[in-house]
């Protein structure tokens, strides 16, 4: 039995002695008996909790920003009216803070044999899944003085989804790419490209595109034109190791690399282009192959939902390995993961000419625009002392950026709020100079 706010308020004004919150039932009675008998008749008019049967409906995924529906439906198979208040209980991270209170408290009256639903709006503050924890029911008399109380399991997931913020970047990089293929069937030449037809030889064509035999027939010398080929292939690797954990302003950088990841899948899926997705640390975290066209973007987004930074340190032969494993032809290996000098000199470039022996490799990162404020500070002598440090940081990221290029490596380096467009950038000047 538990007494309610009103019983100790019964208490206060002197209508009820304080014995009367004692334990014992006996104490009880023989303080104020005509009270007592009324909580007594309260507790044994109010519904049982255990009978109860819960049961859920309503939204299974929600997109991180917007929010999500979850219907509760309560079931009285018990005798008695049901009065209670309900606590819906979920992970704190579901809803925004200081709205847990209004958002998982509910208030219902449910006759006998009959049912009633209630609906528990979701807000989650991060990815993933959120799993409901368990539906806690307080049940009051007629009167309200005394409640029973217990709990249940009402099992339900809601995944929250990566929110995709560079989707307002597509648009224009679609018009580019419209732009790219009734540019390319005429000008792009070189490997990896279709045959598209015969033109004039200019000064400056490579020697290899001359068509021998149509120069035969004609007096002028032609050469074959190309087009960019379609169905090629794009394998997306994330770093998910330390790394990868570290927060740029608000956002991991393991987000912003989603973000990219899913604006770049947009594009190339539009250009015709099959694109995988591989995340990996010290293991395989997540994959996605060979999806089609129209299925590989919601695949990707709900493969990376769950993905978490690991605090591990990456195994770059381990991820070599594997992302070789995944791309058995020649494709265009993306790899976002941090441009710090260490990670770079000592995991990645000792296995990376493995990989651009066969394949065009991109690398993008994410860099802090807080070293670019601070190298800019000046005024004060703290300011230039940072203006120093931020300085010699960006030295340093440009010294890594360029012994990747020495090795044949695309660097894109830009902040959480460019990186998407900037890689998409990437892949179209690639697209564009016959590179894929």
């Amino acid at each position: 039995m538990a007494l309610t706010g009103r019983t100790a308020l019964l208490a206060a004004l002197g209508s009820l002695p304080v014995g009367i919150l004692a334990p014992s039932w006996t104490g009880m009675l023989a303080v104020n008996a005509p009270l007592s008998l009324a909580i007594l008749c309260d507790y044994a008019l109010a519904a049982p909790v255990r009978p109860l049967q819960f049961t859920r409906s309503g939204d299974t995924t929600v997109r991180l920003g917007d929010s999500a529906e979850v219907q509760l439906t309560v079931v009285n198979r018990s005798r008695r009216r049901l009065r209670a208040h309900l606590r819906d209980a979920w992970p704190p991270s579901s809803w925004r803070p200081g709205t847990e209170q209004s958002a998982s408290r509910h208030k219902l009256t449910v006759p006998p044999g009959e049912r009633r639903r209630v609906t528990t709006f979701l807000h989650p503050t991060r990815r993933g899944d959120r799993r409901a924890e368990q539906v806690i029911v307080r049940s009051y008399g007629p009167l309200g003085l005394v409640a029973r109380q217990g709990s249940h399991q009402a099992p339900w997931t809601v995944r929250v989804l990566p929110p995709f913020t560079s989707r307002k970047h597509l648009p224009s990089r679609l018009a580019r790419l419209r732009e790219l293929d009734g540019r390319t069937s005429v000008l792009t030449r070189g490997e990896g490209t279709e045959f598209d037809s015969l033109r004039a030889y200019v000064p400056g064509d490579d020697t290899r595109s001359i068509d021998w035999r149509a120069t035969a027939r004609q007096s002028a010398v032609a050469v074959r034109t190309w087009r960019p080929e379609r169905d090629r292939h794009i394998l997306v690797v994330l770093d998910t190791g330390r790394t990868s954990a570290g927060r740029v302003g608000d956002v991991p950088r393991l987000d912003a690399a989603m973000d990219a990841t899913l604006l770049l899948t947009a594009l190339a899926t539009r250009a015709g282009d099959r694109v995988d997705l591989l995340a990996y640390d010290r293991r395989v975290r997540a994959r996605v192959q060979r999806r089609a066209a129209g299925e590989v973007l919601s695949a990707m987004v709900d493969a990376m939902a769950p993905l978490e930074p690991e605090l591990v340190e990456t195994d770059a032969r381990g991820l070599s390995a594997t992302a070789l494993a995944s791309a058995p032809r020649r494709s265009l290996i993306v790899l976002l993961t941090s441009l710090d000098a260490a990670p770079v000199e000592e995991g990645l470039l000792p296995v990376l000419s493995r990989l651009t022996q066969r394949h065009t490799v991109l690398l993008a990162a994410v860099s802090d625009p807080h070293i670019e404020e601070m190298a800019s500070a000046r005024g004060t002598v703290d300011a230039i002392y940072e203006a120093a440090v931020g300085a010699q940081a960006k030295a340093r990221r440009r010294q890594t950026a360029d012994r990747l290029q020495r090795r044949g490596v695309v660097v894109v380096d830009a902040t959480p709020d460019t990186l998407a467009p900037a890689l998409a950038d990437a892949y179209l000047a690639l697209k564009a100079a016959g590179r894929l």
